[in-house]
């Protein structure tokens, strides 16, 4: 039946489910975007356990290290999913920028260290690579 109709129809291009217009492409990038952000967010908690694990002596910490270690592979689920909407190496930057600001708010705001005006720069030229990047994918 279906070489029929194209046959019929040579000039005609069929075309199976919806056409996605460019809305809805671009909604479901920023979904992916956002959705990338909080497993950063998830995975820095992670970080978070990990960091407080290695605080005590030996592996005294270690169920904490351990629940780190699987929040890390919990979050490959979802990084499956959002790999599905976004280049990799938007993706890279994304989770490299997120990850580091998430861990910049926790060591200054929690663990209270320093940060330099340096690495502020460098996270401003982070942020505005990702801008660049969103831009043109």
């Amino acid at each position: 039946m279906r070489s029929s109709v194209v046959e019929r129809y040579p000039d005609k291009i069929e075309v199976e489910g919806p056409i996605p217009s460019a809305p809805t492409n671009i909604m479901s990038i920023l979904i992916a975007i956002v959705i990338g952000i909080l497993l950063s967010a998830i995975t820095v908690f992670g970080d978070f356990l990990i960091k407080h694990a290695s605080l005590g002596p030996a592996f005294s910490r270690w169920s904490l290290l351990l629940f780190g270690a699987v929040i890390y592979g919990l979050t490959a689920l979802g990084w499956f999913f959002v790999m599905r909407k976004l280049k990799l190496s938007t993706l890279g930057v994304l989770y490299s920028l997120s990850t580091v600001i998430f861990l910049v708010l926790i060591s200054v705001f929690y663990f209270k260290e320093k940060i330099s005006l340096i690495e502020i720069f460098a996270i401003s030229l982070g942020i505005i690579s990702l801008v660049i990047l969103a831009r043109f994918n």
